[in-house]
């Protein structure tokens, strides 16, 4: 089964929210290697005007992840999770994630497109705070590999 073309437009229904903690901040801040104090040190955050401390910006692919799982699970869309390769990320912030932070996010397939012989699929995870506030955008590009010739 080819990746489903119809995908693109679809929303799916809101995430369930993501409570951010410190301590996961901080492990994640130390897997990749974020040394600024502001990711580890709540006071240091402080200092520089912030709640808590600051998650490391690709910290919303956590986030993100939960709402990825809706799409590789969708029926009809066609997606082989065997076949799924990662291909591409980005954020658009609004502002920082900080622990404490109750984040919900919805994913919007964007694109579906074919290329050489694979499928490339887009999908936009727009995150908000507890109030409805933007805070992120991340943006994530699977590569479904086709059948070997």
């Amino acid at each position: 089964m080819s990746v489903n073309p119809e995908l693109v437009g679809r929303t799916f229904p809101p995430a369930q929210p993501y409570l951010v903690g410190r301590e996961k901040v901080r492990e994640f801040a130390r897997a990749v290697f974020a040394t600024n104090p502001v990711h580890s040190d709540p006071e240091a955050a402080r200092a520089a005007g912030y709640a808590d401390v600051v998650a490391p910006a690709t910290f919303a692919v956590v986030v993100q992840e939960a709402t990825l799982a809706q799409l590789l699970a969708e029926p009809d869309a066609g997606i082989d999770f065997s076949r799924v390769v990662h291909g591409e990320q980005q954020f658009v912030y609004a502002r920082p994630i900080v622990a404490g932070d109750e984040l919900t996010a919805t994913l919007t397939v964007t694109s579906v497109k074919s290329l050489g012989g694979n499928a490339m699929v887009t999908a936009e995870s727009a995150v908000a705070d507890a109030d409805g506030a933007h805070v992120v955008t991340a943006t994530s590009t699977l590569v479904v590999r086709g059948d070997a010739a």
